[in-house]
This record gives structure tokens, C-alpha cells and sequence, in this order.
């Protein structure tokens, strides 16, 4: 490697690496190395890593759509007191990036169920149905038999895989629920939720499949206790809240009967406080059900670390429990409340999320390998949520443009929505920010159309990746790819021809022919 350069500032010789980086990007040489040094990373691509996976982990950051990722990336580096720019989201050292079509097969601009269906089972389904093919339609009970379609959860779980399920929100959210339940209608979480037509239909509630369709998923972490307790049962955290009291109809005790349809001689163990969850001897330990919250799990800004565990610290226990099976395992994990943030206008909280969810994808990368850990990084969807103002260098992500509106003379935050509940009219004119607390966590950011909820965005969201495979994934796709890729490096699934030895070689055998002229040439 040659010689470091030196650059001469006002007369005195500095390394580039001692440089402020404000002086360091006045050098021409700094941006020309840093682009060789990519280009080095980029040619070393070219040996492509076509290892079996052992293990998948799909991350699924809810309504993370490109401009949510920019700006986590932004207050990632300012909360660690850098401009923030510049700074690298652990997702971003994913070497393969692609973009997906977020569009439900009845919805331009889709929502989280649709999605969910396509990119865990593989096909484009209806918004509002989880688990279920475009034969179904909404709401109809009647329209779902013989319309069901599986997860690739269930394709590595049939294949002696150890499976598991980490979110932040409830584990009957519509996301983890397209992992293993079929159902015409996302918010069926109990059968309390449920239409007395669907009930006599015959069609089940989203918790009762979670204990029921694949009864030994190993690991299930995340929020919604209220919707495994029989009607008024008093959660075991919020005693004295009506809101927070069993849901079921049914008189079921669902944790109860996730325990007892586990196998004898195996272990479960059912947690809802952080501190059993981080004391469990895990390798004493079969399937484990944590429920931290009656609802989905509480913003990372507002969490008790007490009582309620992070993703992060969820997804350790997650990968140490699933380790332990020799044939691999696959991991689904969802920052779910990124897209709640969203929705309720909350940008700070929204954002927090996403660095959150990009911190557990760091700790699964220190706890895992890219040679035989497929990691994939990707969204549902995306949000009308945005960033400009022609804001300078460092500017604080939550804070103000440089300049006023020319058309209202009044100041504008840099994060503004589309739409939703931070619509505000204050004298027959656009509220004023300077007179309120724009920083706080519960700001609701300026929209340009009043809703209560912020909606989804429809533009393509980033699928990145990394590990055996990866390079499978690039250009422009199908969401509903995803799954047949991962599947394909895992060798699990419908499509596997292509995994006996003689059609994908190993790297012993592929290594043959050099061994063999390195043996002629010393002969």
C-alpha cells in the first residue's frame, strides 16, 4: 500500500486520518481513495459466495422506506455526535442492494398484511389478508378455504430448521402473523375481534393459530398478551386497566395450551418481564413464548428497561436459542413500531425505532457468519415521509430549514409528511414551529392533507443482503421474490434441484482442478 499523503493547511503538514473531517473533505484525495477503497470491495464481490445457508434472518423494518433509512442514517451519526451524513447504519455494510414492488394485487399503495404474504410465502395477496392467495377477499370467512399458502417459516421448519418470531409489536401484528396463520382479515387477533359470520364460518382467530398451525416454533418474542387470556382476565402488569384485560371469547387460556402441546421432556418457558427473559438458562431451554406487553411493545423512547427488553437484547436471546439446533434455523424480525411512528406523525419516535432495529442487525452480525447466514434487510412499504429545506451540512435531523416559506414568511422543520395529524391551522393560517417543541418525541411533524392517520407510500422499498446467495438479490424485483430467493441459498422450500452435490458443487470441489495442476507441476 503506498505512503500515506500528507496535506499542507495553512503551512503545517497533517495525516489525512488526523484531520477534523470537515478539513479532510476539502482534500480531492480523500474522496478519490475512499471511492478506491470502495472499488477494492467492490472487485472482491466478484467471487461470489455460493455456500448452502444454514441460517436466514429476514429483518423487517414496518414503512422503513428509503427516506426513513436516510434519516435514521443521519441520526445515528448525531447521536453519536458526528454531522451524521457520513455515517454508515449497519444495513448499509450489506454488499447486495435491490429494490421491490410494494403493490398488493388490489392496492396500488399496499399495506402490511398484503405485503407480509409476499414476502414470507412467496405470492402477492389482497390487502387486509395474511397468509392467503388473491382468491380471497376481505373480511370473507367463506373465501378462504383451499386458499391458503405456507411461510418460508414453514418450509425451514418442515426442513428440521429451528424457527422464530421477534417483533415489537403484538406477535398476532400482521406481519408475524403471515409466518404461520391464514386469515381474510389482519385484525382477527382473538376471537373477540371477529364477526359472529366468521366464527360460525369456521375460520380461526390469528392467536389461536399461533399456538395451533405450527406448534413448535421455538422462539416467539414480542407484545400482545391480552389476546391469549379469556375475556376480563386481568393482565399481569396493568392489574387495575380495563383496556388492557383479556380479549378471547372462548374461555381459552392460550399460553396454557402453548405449553401443553409441546412435546414430554421438552422445556417451555413462558416470560413477560425483561429480567426472566435475560435469566433464562437457555441451554436448559426448548420453546420460549415472552409477551411483554398486553399491545404492541412501547416505543423505544418511552421503554422501561426494567420490565420490557429491547429488540436488540429479544433477537440475542432469539439466535442463541435457535443456535443450538445443528441444522440451522430461520429468523423473522420486525421493527414493527417504525411504521406506528409514522403514522401518528411522530417522526422522532419512528426513527428511534429504525436505529434500534438497525442495532439489532448489527448484534445478529456479531453473533452470526456471513459464510453460512444469509442476512436480509428489507420493508413492507414505505411512508409519505420526507426531508429537505435545503438544510446545510450536520443539520440537526428533527430541526428547522435555514430559510422561511416565501409564500407564509413562517419557518418549517426540515421532516415534513404528506398527509396526517400534523395538519394544523392556528388563526386561519399554517401554525407557527418556532412556538412549539418541535424536538420533542411526540412532535407531530407538518402535513400538507389533515388526516388522523398518516398514510403509506407507494414507491419501491430497499431489499439489501448479505451472505450465501446474496447476489441473488439485485436489480429491480417482485417483493414476493424475496422468499423463493432465501429458499433457494437455503436449499428449503419447493425449489431444490439445484441442492444435491453434483449440481452445486462444494468449495472442496471446486477446488479440485488447482490441486490437480498444483500436484502436475511438482510431479
Amino acid at each position: 500500500r503506498p505512503a500515506q499523503r500528507k496535506v499542507l493547511i495553512r503551512g503545517t503538514c497533517f495525516s489525512p486520518s488526523t484531520l477534523h473531517p470537515a478539513e479532510r473533505e476539502k482534500d480531492p484525495e480523500y474522496w478519490r481513495r475512499q471511492a478506491q477503497e470502495t472499488l477494492q470491495d467492490a472487485l472482491r464481490l466478484q467471487h461470489l459466495n455460493q455456500n448452502v445457508a444454514k441460517n436466514l434472518i429476514l429483518f423487517l423494518g414496518d414503512g422503513m422506506g428509503v427516506s426513513t433509512v436516510t434519516a435514521a442514517r443521519i441520526l445515528k451519526g448525531q447521536l453519536q455526535h458526528r454531522k451524521g451524513e457520513e455515517s454508515l447504519l449497519e444495513m448499509d455494510k450489506f454488499p447486495y442492494v435491490a429494490l421491490a414492488k410494494t403493490y398488493n394485487t388490489n392496492a396500488q399503495v399496499p399495506d402490511s398484511a398484503g405485503t407480509a404474504t409476499a414476502y414470507l410465502c412467496g405470492v402477492k395477496a389482497n390487502e387486509g389478508t395474511v397468509g392467503v392467495s388473491a382468491g380471497v377477499t376481505r373480511d370473507r370467512c367463506n373465501t378462504t378455504k383451499g386458499q391458503e399458502v405456507t411461510s418460508i417459516l414453514r418450509w425451514a421448519k418442515d426442513e428440521g430448521k429451528a424457527v422464530g418470531i421477534v417483533t415489537t409489536t403484538r406477535v398476532t401484528h400482521a406481519t408475524p402473523s403471515a409466518a404461520y396463520a391464514h386469515s381474510a382479515n389482519r385484525d382477527w387477533y382473538s376471537d373477540g375481534e371477529m364477526p359472529l359470520d366468521a366464527l360460525e364460518g369456521g375460520c380461526k382467530d390469528i392467536a389461536r393459530q399461533l399456538v395451533e398451525n405450527i406448534p413448535d416454533i421455538e422462539v416467539i418474542l414480542g407484545g400482545g398478551r391480552k389476546y391469549m387470556f379469556p375475556k376480563n382476565t386481568s393482565d399481569v402488569e396493568y392489574p387495575q386497566e380495563e383496556r388492557h384485560r383479556g380479549t378471547r371469547l372462548d374461555g381459552k387460556d392460550l399460553v396454557q395450551a402453548w405449553h401443553d402441546a409441546k412435546p414430554a421432556g421438552k422445556v417451555a418457558k413462558y416470560v413477560w418481564h425483561r429480567r426472566e427473559l435475560l435469566s433464562l438458562n437457555l441451554s436448559r431451554v426448548d420453546f420460549l413464548l415472552g409477551l411483554f406487553e398486553p399491545g404492541d411493545m412501547v416505543y423505544e423512547l418511552d421503554r422501561n428497561n426494567e420490565t420490557d427488553p429491547s429488540l436488540s437484547e429479544m433477537v440475542a436471546v432469539a439466535i442463541r436459542m435457535l443456535q443450538k439446533n445443528p441444522r440451522g434455523f430461520f429468523l423473522l424480525v420486525e421493527g414493527g413500531r417504525i411504521d406506528h411512528g409514522h403514522h401518528e406523525g411522530k417522526a422522532k419516535q419512528a426513527l428511534h425505532e429504525a436505529v434500534e432495529l438497525d442495532r439489532a442487525v448489527g448484534l445478529a452480525g456479531r453473533l452470526t457468519s456471513p459464510r453460512d447466514t444469509l442476512s436480509v434487510v428489507t420493508a413492507d412499504h414505505s411512508h409519505v415521509f420526507t426531508f429537505g429545506g435545503y438544510t446545510p451540512r450536520g443539520n440537526p435531523i428533527f430541526g428547522l430549514a435555514p430559510m422561511q416559506s416565501d409564500v407564509d414568511r413562517k419557518p418549517f422543520t426540515s421532516i415534513l409528511y404528506g398527509n396526517g395529524p400534523g395538519y394544523k391551522i392556528v388563526g386561519g393560517e399554517r401554525e407557527n414551529v418556532s412556538a412549539v417543541d418541535f424536538a420533542h418525541a411526540n412532535y407531530q411533524a407538518q402535513a400538507a392533507v389533515p388526516l388522523r392517520q398518516e398514510t403509506h407510500g407507494g414507491e419501491d422499498v430497499a431489499v439489501l443482503a448479505r451472505g450465501p446467495m446474496a447476489h441473488l438479490l439485485h436489480g429491480v424485483h417482485e417483493q414476493n421474490y424475496i422468499p423463493h430467493a432465501m429458499a433457494y441459498a437455503a436449499c428449503i422450500g419447493p425449489n431444490r434441484a439445484h441442492c444435491s452435490s453434483a449440481a452445486r458443487p462444494s468449495a472442496t470441489a471446486a477446488l479440485l482442478p488447482i490441486l490437480l495442476l498444483l500436484f502436475l507441476l511438482l510431479c
